[in-house]
Protein backbone atom coordinates (compact mmCIF):
# COMPACT_ATOMS: atom_id res chain seq x y z
CA UNK A 1 0.00 0.00 0.00
CA UNK A 2 1.40 3.41 -0.91
CA UNK A 3 2.24 5.79 1.93
CA UNK A 4 1.14 9.37 1.42
CA UNK A 5 3.59 12.20 2.00
CA UNK A 6 1.09 14.01 4.19
CA UNK A 7 0.50 11.21 6.69
CA UNK A 8 3.17 8.59 7.43
CA UNK A 9 3.08 5.71 9.87
CA UNK A 10 6.20 4.86 11.86
CA UNK A 11 6.41 2.56 14.89
CA UNK A 12 2.65 2.59 15.24
CA UNK A 13 2.55 6.39 15.31
CA UNK A 14 1.11 8.70 12.65
CA UNK A 15 3.31 11.69 12.01
CA UNK A 16 3.46 14.43 9.41
CA UNK A 17 6.54 14.94 7.26
CA UNK A 18 7.29 18.23 9.03
CA UNK A 19 7.14 16.96 12.62
CA UNK A 20 9.90 14.88 14.13
CA UNK A 21 13.14 14.20 12.21
CA UNK A 22 13.79 10.63 11.08
CA UNK A 23 17.15 9.26 12.24
CA UNK A 24 18.52 6.07 10.68
CA UNK A 25 21.10 4.24 12.84
CA UNK A 26 23.37 1.31 12.00
CA UNK A 27 26.74 -0.08 13.08
CA UNK A 28 29.24 -2.88 12.48
CA UNK A 29 29.06 -4.49 15.94
CA UNK A 30 25.55 -5.86 15.52
CA UNK A 31 22.12 -4.73 16.69
CA UNK A 32 22.63 -6.26 20.15
CA UNK A 33 25.83 -4.30 20.90
CA UNK A 34 25.78 -1.93 23.86
CA UNK A 35 27.08 0.94 21.71
CA UNK A 36 24.17 1.07 19.28
CA UNK A 37 21.61 0.60 22.03
CA UNK A 38 23.20 3.40 24.06
CA UNK A 39 23.13 5.64 21.00
CA UNK A 40 19.46 4.90 20.37
CA UNK A 41 18.65 5.85 23.95
CA UNK A 42 20.66 9.08 23.67
CA UNK A 43 18.84 10.43 20.60
CA UNK A 44 15.39 8.85 20.71
CA UNK A 45 13.75 12.04 21.99
CA UNK A 46 15.32 14.02 19.12
CA UNK A 47 13.36 12.27 16.38
CA UNK A 48 11.84 9.00 15.22
CA UNK A 49 14.61 6.39 15.27
CA UNK A 50 14.93 3.51 12.83
CA UNK A 51 17.72 1.05 13.64
CA UNK A 52 18.80 -1.41 10.96
CA UNK A 53 22.01 -3.17 11.94
CA UNK A 54 23.79 -6.46 11.23
CA UNK A 55 22.61 -9.58 13.02
CA UNK A 56 26.15 -10.08 14.34
CA UNK A 57 29.60 -8.44 14.34
CA UNK A 58 30.77 -7.12 10.94
CA UNK A 59 33.90 -5.14 11.84
CA UNK A 60 36.29 -4.26 9.04
CA UNK A 61 33.61 -4.36 6.34
CA UNK A 62 34.17 -0.78 5.17
CA UNK A 63 31.86 -0.14 2.15
CA UNK A 64 31.37 -3.81 1.30
CA UNK A 65 27.91 -4.91 0.18
CA UNK A 66 26.44 -8.32 -0.59
CA UNK A 67 26.25 -9.18 -4.28
CA UNK A 68 26.13 -12.99 -4.10
CA UNK A 69 23.87 -13.83 -1.14
CA UNK A 70 20.18 -13.06 -0.51
CA UNK A 71 19.43 -10.61 2.28
CA UNK A 72 16.85 -10.89 5.05
CA UNK A 73 15.32 -8.40 7.46
CA UNK A 74 14.03 -9.29 10.94
CA UNK A 75 12.03 -6.97 13.18
CA UNK A 76 13.60 -7.21 16.65
CA UNK A 77 11.46 -4.73 18.54
CA UNK A 78 8.99 -1.93 17.99
CA UNK A 79 7.94 0.73 20.43
CA UNK A 80 6.81 4.35 20.41
CA UNK A 81 9.17 6.24 18.11
CA UNK A 82 11.70 3.41 17.72
CA UNK A 83 11.98 0.40 15.42
CA UNK A 84 14.90 -2.02 15.55
CA UNK A 85 15.61 -4.34 12.62
CA UNK A 86 18.46 -6.75 11.97
CA UNK A 87 19.88 -7.75 8.60
CA UNK A 88 22.13 -10.68 7.69
CA UNK A 89 24.33 -8.48 5.50
CA UNK A 90 27.05 -5.88 5.90
CA UNK A 91 26.64 -2.45 7.51
CA UNK A 92 26.22 -0.89 4.07
CA UNK A 93 23.62 -3.54 3.22
CA UNK A 94 21.73 -2.44 6.32
CA UNK A 95 21.61 1.18 5.17
CA UNK A 96 20.60 0.22 1.63
CA UNK A 97 17.89 -2.13 2.87
CA UNK A 98 16.55 0.39 5.36
CA UNK A 99 16.34 3.13 2.73
CA UNK A 100 14.68 0.83 0.21
CA UNK A 101 12.32 -1.16 2.42
CA UNK A 102 11.88 0.33 5.90
CA UNK A 103 12.09 4.13 5.91
CA UNK A 104 8.71 5.84 5.51
CA UNK A 105 10.55 8.84 4.06
CA UNK A 106 14.10 9.99 3.41
CA UNK A 107 15.94 10.17 6.75
CA UNK A 108 17.09 13.55 8.01
CA UNK A 109 20.26 11.96 9.37
CA UNK A 110 22.24 8.71 9.26
CA UNK A 111 24.34 7.79 12.29
CA UNK A 112 26.91 4.99 12.52
CA UNK A 113 27.90 3.65 15.94
CA UNK A 114 28.58 3.96 18.71
CA UNK A 115 31.51 1.77 17.69
CA UNK A 116 33.38 -0.32 20.23
CA UNK A 117 36.90 0.85 19.32
CA UNK A 118 38.23 3.97 17.62
CA UNK A 119 38.02 4.76 13.92
CA UNK A 120 40.69 7.45 13.83
CA UNK A 121 43.49 7.81 11.30
CA UNK A 122 43.61 5.09 8.62
CA UNK A 123 41.10 2.99 10.57
CA UNK A 124 38.43 5.01 8.81
CA UNK A 125 39.20 3.15 5.57
CA UNK A 126 38.53 -0.27 7.14
CA UNK A 127 35.61 0.67 9.35
CA UNK A 128 32.11 -0.66 8.82
CA UNK A 129 30.87 2.15 11.04
CA UNK A 130 32.36 4.65 8.60
CA UNK A 131 30.88 2.54 5.78
CA UNK A 132 27.45 3.31 7.23
CA UNK A 133 28.28 7.01 7.30
CA UNK A 134 29.78 7.14 3.83
CA UNK A 135 26.77 5.31 2.41
CA UNK A 136 24.43 7.83 3.98
CA UNK A 137 26.56 10.69 2.67
CA UNK A 138 26.53 9.23 -0.85
CA UNK A 139 22.73 9.20 -0.60
CA UNK A 140 22.82 12.96 0.12
CA UNK A 141 21.88 12.52 3.79
CA UNK A 142 23.71 14.30 6.62
CA UNK A 143 25.76 11.50 8.21
CA UNK A 144 27.94 11.09 11.30
CA UNK A 145 29.95 8.23 12.83
CA UNK A 146 30.58 7.96 16.58
CA UNK A 147 33.31 5.71 17.99
CA UNK A 148 34.82 5.14 21.45
CA UNK A 149 38.40 4.03 22.12
CA UNK A 150 37.18 1.05 24.14
CA UNK A 151 36.72 -2.40 22.60
CA UNK A 152 35.06 -3.94 25.67
CA UNK A 153 31.55 -5.28 25.20
CA UNK A 154 30.49 -3.50 28.42
CA UNK A 155 32.23 -0.19 27.63
CA UNK A 156 30.87 2.89 29.44
CA UNK A 157 29.21 5.14 26.86
CA UNK A 158 27.51 7.50 29.29
CA UNK A 159 30.26 10.19 29.25
CA UNK A 160 29.58 10.56 25.49
CA UNK A 161 25.91 11.49 25.93
CA UNK A 162 26.11 15.33 26.02
CA UNK A 163 28.57 15.45 23.10
CA UNK A 164 26.54 13.06 20.95
CA UNK A 165 23.37 15.01 21.63
CA UNK A 166 25.12 18.29 20.82
CA UNK A 167 26.55 17.02 17.52
CA UNK A 168 23.30 15.34 16.53
CA UNK A 169 21.27 18.45 17.32
CA UNK A 170 23.66 20.67 15.38
CA UNK A 171 23.57 18.42 12.32
CA UNK A 172 19.77 18.19 12.41
CA UNK A 173 19.55 22.00 12.57
CA UNK A 174 22.41 23.04 10.29
CA UNK A 175 23.01 20.04 8.03
CA UNK A 176 26.43 19.32 6.52
CA UNK A 177 28.13 20.41 3.28
CA UNK A 178 27.31 18.22 0.29
CA UNK A 179 29.64 15.24 0.09
CA UNK A 180 30.99 15.69 3.63
CA UNK A 181 30.35 13.45 6.64
CA UNK A 182 31.75 13.55 10.17
CA UNK A 183 34.00 11.02 11.89
CA UNK A 184 33.74 11.61 15.66
CA UNK A 185 36.00 9.68 18.03
CA UNK A 186 36.06 9.68 21.83
CA UNK A 187 39.00 8.78 24.08
CA UNK A 188 38.40 6.24 26.81
CA UNK A 189 37.85 8.59 29.74
CA UNK A 190 35.28 9.55 32.33
CA UNK A 191 35.66 13.21 31.29
CA UNK A 192 36.98 14.91 28.15
CA UNK A 193 39.21 17.99 27.96
CA UNK A 194 37.18 19.38 25.07
CA UNK A 195 36.54 18.95 21.36
CA UNK A 196 39.12 19.34 18.60
CA UNK A 197 38.15 19.72 14.95
CA UNK A 198 41.11 18.06 13.30
CA UNK A 199 42.50 16.19 10.33
CA UNK A 200 43.12 12.48 9.94
CA UNK A 201 46.51 11.42 11.23
CA UNK A 202 48.97 9.72 8.90
CA UNK A 203 49.79 6.25 10.16
CA UNK A 204 49.82 2.58 9.24
CA UNK A 205 49.35 -0.89 10.63
CA UNK A 206 52.25 -3.32 10.96
CA UNK A 207 52.77 -6.82 12.34
CA UNK A 208 49.31 -7.59 11.07
CA UNK A 209 49.55 -11.38 10.80
CA UNK A 210 50.16 -13.81 13.64
CA UNK A 211 50.88 -17.43 12.72
CA UNK A 212 49.57 -20.20 14.96
CA UNK A 213 49.91 -24.00 14.75
CA UNK A 214 46.91 -26.23 15.20
CA UNK A 215 47.32 -29.49 17.16
CA UNK A 216 46.04 -31.33 14.10
CA UNK A 217 49.13 -30.34 12.18
CA UNK A 218 48.35 -27.26 10.10
CA UNK A 219 49.09 -23.55 10.39
CA UNK A 220 46.50 -20.82 10.66
CA UNK A 221 46.69 -17.06 11.03
CA UNK A 222 45.02 -14.26 12.97
CA UNK A 223 44.77 -10.72 11.61
CA UNK A 224 45.89 -8.50 14.50
CA UNK A 225 48.36 -5.64 14.01
CA UNK A 226 50.06 -2.74 15.74
CA UNK A 227 49.25 0.84 14.78
CA UNK A 228 52.17 3.23 14.20
CA UNK A 229 51.52 6.98 14.19
CA UNK A 230 53.77 8.49 11.51
CA UNK A 231 53.50 12.00 12.97
CA UNK A 232 53.17 11.71 16.77
CA UNK A 233 54.18 15.33 17.38
CA UNK A 234 51.55 16.86 15.07
CA UNK A 235 48.93 18.51 17.28
CA UNK A 236 46.28 19.03 14.60
CA UNK A 237 45.41 15.33 14.10
CA UNK A 238 42.68 13.03 15.40
CA UNK A 239 45.24 10.68 16.91
CA UNK A 240 46.88 13.49 18.91
CA UNK A 241 43.48 14.66 20.15
CA UNK A 242 42.51 11.20 21.37
CA UNK A 243 45.90 10.52 22.96
CA UNK A 244 45.59 13.78 24.88
CA UNK A 245 42.03 13.41 26.15
CA UNK A 246 40.08 15.36 23.53
CA UNK A 247 37.10 14.36 21.39
CA UNK A 248 38.18 14.42 17.74
CA UNK A 249 35.82 15.62 15.01
CA UNK A 250 37.11 15.02 11.49
CA UNK A 251 35.14 16.08 8.39
CA UNK A 252 35.64 13.57 5.59
CA UNK A 253 34.97 13.75 1.86
CA UNK A 254 33.20 11.13 -0.21
CA UNK A 255 35.24 12.53 -3.10
CA UNK A 256 38.69 10.96 -2.64
CA UNK A 257 40.27 12.67 -5.65
CA UNK A 258 43.83 13.87 -4.92
CA UNK A 259 43.41 17.23 -6.65
CA UNK A 260 46.92 18.33 -5.74
CA UNK A 261 48.32 15.45 -7.79
CA UNK A 262 46.39 16.17 -10.99
CA UNK A 263 48.95 18.58 -12.48
CA UNK A 264 51.71 16.09 -11.67
CA UNK A 265 49.89 13.40 -13.65
CA UNK A 266 49.21 15.77 -16.52
CA UNK A 267 52.99 16.34 -16.76
CA UNK A 268 53.32 12.70 -17.84
CA UNK A 269 51.56 13.61 -21.13
CA UNK A 270 49.40 10.51 -20.89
Amino acid sequence: MAVSEEMLTFAGMKTSHTMRPLILISNDDGYQAKGINSLTDMVRDMGDVLVCAPDGPRSGQSLAFSATIPLTLTLQRKEEGVEVWSCNGTPVDCVKMALAELCPRKPDMVIGGINHGDNASVNTHYSGTMGVTMEGCMKHIASVAFSLCDYRADADFEPLRPFIRQVTGSVLREGLPEGVCLNVNFPKAAEFKGVRVCRMSRGSWGREVTRCHHPRGYDYWWMVGQYVNDEPEATDTDRWALDNGYVSVTPEHVDVTAYEAMDFLRSWNL
